[in-house]
């Protein structure tokens, strides 16, 4: 994640500023750090989980989501951008800017920011109550982390990897790895 300018918002100036930006930015505790543009595959497997996503939820109140819509974690006075996020929160629909009630993240790893994605990132999103899973997309290695939270609050780690369906528990739906990978040349 690169910082942007140094610049420095509350949260209400960075929504009114972002708006007027033709680059996405993320904002973390009154910092701005610019986003760089995703590699094709990256697109392909984001767009191929969300396409898959939106089939499995039609007719539920959930709904999935694209890169391109802020997710609010306001204990951690933070907005990113997901780069696929699914909600069920009757609440998250009235909002056009935002969600902040989302059951499932998905984050792709790229090079630059598998570390953020893993870390830093992760350490936000647990703060949200309403998240019940976070996949962790890794393509050179063709596997999926499924992090859960337990009934305890703790998050327990469910590997997936070759053929077989990448189960989300929270929104009780299967996605075959294949599904998720498709179009994704192997190594």
């Amino acid at each position: 994640m690169q910082t942007a300018e140094r610049l420095r918002f509350s949260a209400e100036e960075y929504l009114a500023w972002e708006e007027t930006q033709a680059e996405k930015h993320e904002f973390v505790a009154g910092e701005v750090f610019a986003m760089t543009g995703a590699r094709q595959d990256h697109v392909v497997v984001s767009l191929n989980i969300a396409s898959s996503l939106k089939q499995r939820l039609r007719g539920t109140p959930c709904r999935a989501y694209m890169a391109d819509l802020k997710l609010k974690v306001e204990a951690a006075d933070a907005f990113f951008y997901p780069d696929v996020m699914v909600s069920c929160h009757p609440g998250d629909l009235a909002n056009q800017q935002f969600i902040s009630n989302p059951s499932l993240i998905v984050e792709v790893l790229s090079e630059s920011t598998a570390d953020y994605d893993r870390g830093g990132k992760f350490v936000a999103y647990r703060k949200l109550e309403s998240l019940m899973e976070y996949l962790i997309v890794d393509i050179e290695a063709r596997r999926v982390e499924c992090f859960r939270r337990t009934a305890d609050n703790d998050w327990l780690l469910h590997d997936y990897l070759g053929e077989v369906d990448c189960e989300l528990t929270s929104l009780g739906v299967q996605i075959p790895m294949a599904e998720i990978f498709e179009d994704i040349k192997a190594n």
